[in-house]
């Protein structure tokens, strides 16, 4: 009986991974500041400073699409499933199946090129000049203050901007890209009421520390799979932490939502709750890391008392 070693099965659970991202899920904080202000009854300014991680642009995107280039063999004895080395016979018909499939493999590559392309709004990642033509896409965009790759696929941001509560809201929003990878949502609803959510400010949840990267179905959820082939790290009082995936970036930061005078702030799930703001409002705080295990989230009344 043959089976994939353990390395083969960390390729594939990246490769599985890698190809789910394609859907959208592919863009996420790494450490940064931001703050979202309810400046009155119908404004708001949103700020956001630090690290943004594009797994298009990166190395770990470059591996997951070449995975599969070189043939091995692979098997395992049938009572202690240890690796074992194959057969002449069973290399030779393994290798049968893995040139069977070179046509498809390719194919597929070609596709999962085309898409990510699509989705990065027309930029090809495999172009050496990819990470320039996005600072420059950014750059051009009101709000993008300052961009600046820090190389891999990360880059460095500066944005700020301000609105009008006449309309919802979504951070990051790129020219060309699907609005699928949110790391602040802000909605409006009826009686004057804003639902505030974070959902990429989170890394990992309860029992299952990959499978909520960058919140539930925040940036990197297609990585979940390669919760199969890394192990968490159990602490002292039972918890299991996530270890770092090589390559991304350390989520790490502050969020702060701020109030008007009058507000109200009917929901939230910082660990303190509000605070008092010098001259009236109020302050929510959340410390992000990566043993967070909720995404922020608030319900405010924009209209005064």
């Amino acid at each position: 009986m043959k089976m994939f070693s353990g390395l083969r099965l960390r390729a594939a659970a990246l490769l599985t991974g890698f190809a789910l991202t394609l859907t959208g899920c592919f863009m996420s904080p790494g450490k940064f500041t931001s703050e979202l202000a309810i400046t009155g009854p119908d404004s708001f300014t949103f700020s956001y400073e630090g690290e943004i991680f594009f797994l298009g642009l990166s190395k770990l995107a470059r591996l997951g699409a070449g995975v599969e280039e070189t043939f091995a063999a692979y098997c395992f004895d049938d009572e202690t499933y240890e690796s074992r080395d194959c057969t002449k016979e069973e290399e030779a018909e393994q290798r049968t199946e893995w040139e069977a499939g070179a046509a498809e493999r390719a194919e597929k590559a070609k596709k999962d090129a085309e898409n990510m392309k699509a989705i990065m709004g027309g930029i090809d990642p495999s172009d050496p000049k990819a990470a320039e033509e996005l600072v420059k896409l950014l750059e051009r965009q009101k709000g993008w203050d300052r961009v600046v790759h820090k190389g891999d696929g990360l880059f460095e941001v500066s944005y700020a901007i301000s609105g009008t509560l006449g309309h919802d809201f979504m951070f990051p929003q790129i020219e060309g890209f699907p609005p699928v990878n949110p790391f602040v949502q802000m909605y409006l609803r009826d009686g004057s009421q804003v639902r505030i959510n974070a959902p990429a400010f989170v890394f990992q949840t309860g029992d299952n520390p990959f499978g909520a990267l960058g919140g539930g179905l925040g940036p990197f959820a297609g990585l979940a799979a390669m919760g199969a082939a890394q192990e968490a790290e159990e602490n002292a009082d039972g918890t299991k932490e996530a270890e770092a995936i090589p390559g991304v970036p350390t989520l790490e930061g502050t969020f702060t939502i701020r109030t008007a005078a009058g507000m109200r702030i009917l929901a939230n799930n910082t660990d303190e709750g509000p605070e008092a703001a010098p001259g009236g409002g109020e302050v929510l705080r959340w410390a992000i890391t990566p043993r967070t295990s909720q995404s922020p989230t608030a319900l405010i009344v924009t209209a005064p008392r």
